[in-house]
């Protein structure tokens, strides 16, 4: 028996819809203009594809900057493949969609943060049922503006 909508989970699929609709769209035809993107990644994800040495470097996390040179990028429907060059040695990865924990686009003042996986929620509290939110826009700690859409709307 369903205990009701679920807003958290559809809100982070849509927000990563929206990333992999970007991301295709790189894929076809570049990076337009000055976008780039800096793209923080769980790099404890089971389905995150990364050189040894690069693990062993950023054993949790790593912020990726897709801007200048990359290659290779495949979109998927769960994740993509990208080449990334790290100190000269370009490296395949595959980025899980559910691994990025933030994305941003700062040429245009654009970027989503995803606060928690599921599996983070199920480990910090079992009993507490409520689905992963967004970042919550009114937080005075976080270093980032909230954004309205209504401002680029033409």
């Amino acid at each position: 028996m369903s205990r009701g909508i679920e807003y958290g989970i559809l809100m982070h699929d849509a927000m990563r819809g929206l990333i992999r609709k970007v991301m295709e769209g790189v894929a076809q035809n570049g990076l337009p203009g000055e976008h780039h993107f800096f793209i923080t990644i769980d790099t404890t994800h089971p389905d995150m594809q990364m050189a040894d040495w690069l693990r062993a470097r950023y054993p949790e996390e790593i912020t990726l900057v897709v801007q200048h040179w990359f290659d290779n990028l495949v979109v998927e429907e769960d994740g993509f493949a990208i080449t990334l060059n790290f100190g000269n040695s370009p490296e395949p990865l595959y980025i899980p969609f559910d691994s990025i924990s933030t994305f941003v686009d700062p040429s245009v003042e654009f970027g989503l943060r995803f606060e928690l996986q599921q599996d983070d929620l199920d480990d910090e509290d079992e009993d507490d049922d409520e689905a992963p939110m967004l970042e919550d826009a009114k937080s005075e700690e976080k270093s980032g503006e909230v954004v309205s859409l209504d401002r680029f709307r033409k």
